[in-house]
């Protein structure tokens, strides 16, 4: 098997870090791997805004948090009154993938662009875990405000966030278990 085909069997999601940050030069290589993704007619509609900074991932969990507080949904309104409810893991990197909200093929971009990211991270030996709570969350007024304040364009939508970081050493990695009966191949 060639390296791409086991980096892809090798990547799997990771939801507990350490307190090592992803070096800036490993960071830089993520995001110009998400930047290589492909686009629907090259246009890549997408947004890039990484986040290495505590008090700002911080802040940036406690206005979703304040998001699902308001939800009807029992579950998220459960997240948003927990004390210990982190959307990110802990994790010492986010990068929040966002597209332009006019352009209709701009989720089917950045999903692209996520899955270069996760695959980036896994061939530097970095732990990675697609986030979507922003995504659910970006367009309530407080948590919108926010992601304008950091940069996200006013026009653009979340799809989805990488968390970057190291596993513990001691952390298992799950068994991948495929489903069955879940590929056709029509010759």
């Amino acid at each position: 098997m060639n390296e791409v085909l086991k980096n892809i069997k090798a990547r799997h999601s990771v939801r507990a870090y350490t307190d090592q940050q992803v070096s800036l030069e490993d960071l830089k290589l993520i995001l110009d791997a998400g930047v290589c993704a492909p686009s629907g007619m090259h246009l890549e509609t997408w947004h890039f805004t990484a986040i290495q900074n505590a008090e700002t991932l911080n802040t940036l969990n406690e206005k979703i948090k304040a998001a699902f507080a308001k939800s009807d949904d029992p579950r998220l309104k459960e997240r948003g009154h927990s004390s210990t409810y982190c959307c990110y893991y802990h994790a010492p990197t986010l990068v929040i993938v966002s597209g332009d909200a006019d352009n209709r093929f701009s989720p089917l971009d950045c999903a692209c662009a996520l899955e270069n990211i996760f695959l980036a991270a896994t061939s530097l030996g970095i732990g990675s875990c697609w986030i979507n709570q922003l995504g659910q969350t970006c367009d309530d007024a407080d948590v919108r405000a926010y992601l304008t304040e950091l940069g996200v364009p006013a026009n653009y939508k979340v799809v989805g966030c990488a968390a970057l970081g190291y596993a513990p050493a001691d952390a298992p990695a799950k068994e991948k278990k495929v489903k069955e009966n879940i590929v056709t191949i029509i010759r």
